[in-house]
């Protein structure tokens, strides 16, 4: 290998690139995507060109193909193994894009899926050339074509040992407002969405509120996220999600009772979980998010949607209570039950406390990503 450019006390350098062209006018929406991702290859190869012109050769590429930016890296190294981080593949059916009824029309046109099949070109693509693939969970896998399959490792990216269960939570307190702090005295149901959309489940939880409080008038419900615009799927119509759904229940509850907090820094995000009584997680057959391990690594009682991606972590009564994602009524009656029998929650959360560890710490989880990198690395497995 050839002497490196990279010069710096760390012995790694952060080389940045800029796109030198804007997406297209005019351009037909169904390739808009494969444009932008090709644009932004094109930035990333030629800053690649101008390392391997300087002596560089790397002994293993790694990283996520979603953006674009791997499609040319091949081409500039070809000796070079690559790993690639595999997020997601859309697919048209039995995943998210037609799981939900209630905003199906909005995905039932034929134009539309033709769309969604589109999008994967930057994956195909991508999948072609990658000599490896990892992806965090078995389901993500899943979303792929089988013909791949054989070409990936699961593994997750790891959990923080910060989300931990507090031994004593009568000092922690937690900022939620001006006026509102947080403390152990509360009986919390906690929520946690990127941002507030229906791919995570704010409709179906916003209509469980009413419900909620009536059986559970002394709770708490804070959600914790973004509640403007969407990081997945289509945005709203009418404004934003969050409105749109607390203008159903308006009159119905008590928003006193209901903090909308935004983003929390992150130690106030796993204090928050250390308090929480009960928190609630629910998605679409879409890519986990990390809040729901990390909650479980807090040990937090979850109430979860028994779709495919939290089933994977989550075994019903054992780990969490499990609930139809579209059935509000279900929701409300889990939190009730944990809220109401706190051996049972105490259990529950002890037991995903332990799942979480021994399966998606980040002690357990980096050593194997490592190892995978080695492997790819010295041509082991991929060849």
């Amino acid at each position: 290998m050839g002497k490196s450019p990279f010069k710096n006390s760390q012995n790694y350098a952060h080389i940045q690139y800029s796109a030198e062209r804007s997406s297209t006018r005019g351009i037909h929406p169904w390739v808009t995507d494969i444009e932008t991702k090709s644009i932004r290859a094109e930035a990333c190869g030629k800053v690649c060109q101008k390392l391997k012109s300087q002596g560089f050769v790397p002994d293993i590429i790694c990283g996520h193909p979603g953006w674009g930016e791997l499609l040319g890296i091949p081409y500039v190294w070809p000796q070079s193994p690559i790993l690639m981080y595999q997020e997601f593949y859309y697919n048209e059916y039995g995943f998210d894009s037609d799981f939900d009824p209630e905003f199906a029309k909005q995905q039932s046109d034929w134009s539309k899926k033709t769309q969604t099949h589109l999008k994967n070109a930057n994956s195909l693509l991508n999948l072609q050339h990658a000599t490896w693939n990892v992806t965090p969970t078995n389901f993500q896998r899943s979303s792929f074509p089988i013909q791949f399959h054989q070409r990936f490792s699961t593994i997750h990216d790891g959990i923080s040992n910060h989300a931990q269960p507090a031994p004593d939570k009568s000092n922690i307190k937690v900022q939620a407002g001006k006026q509102t702090i947080l403390s152990d005295q509360d009986q919390l149901i906690t929520f946690v969405n990127r941002r507030v959309e229906p791919y995570r489940g704010c409709h179906s939880f916003i209509r469980s509120i009413p419900l909620i409080q009536e059986r559970n008038p002394n709770a708490i419900i804070v959600i914790v996220g973004i509640a403007k615009g969407v990081s997945y799927g289509s945005p709203c119509p009418q404004g934003e999600w969050k409105d749109v759904f607390l203008k159903e229940i308006e009159g119905h509850y008590d928003p006193e009772k209901v903090l909308f907090v935004g983003q929390l820094p992150y130690q106030d995000f796993l204090n928050l979980l250390k308090l929480s009584r009960v928190h609630v997680y629910l998605t679409y057959p879409f890519v986990l998010s990390w809040s729901l391990l990390e909650a479980m690594s807090t040990g937090c009682a979850i109430v979860g949607s028994s779709t495919a991606p939290v089933t994977e972590v989550i075994e019903d009564n054992v780990h969490g209570l499990l609930v139809n994602f579209f059935d509000p009524k279900a929701i409300a009656a889990g939190i009730t039950d944990l809220l109401h029998d706190g051996d049972r929650a105490a259990r529950l959360g002890k037991n995903a406390h332990q799942r979480a560890v021994e399966q998606y710490s980040l002690e357990r989880c980096l050593p194997r990503q490592l190892e995978l990198i080695n492997l790819v690395a010295r041509k082991v497995i991929g060849a």
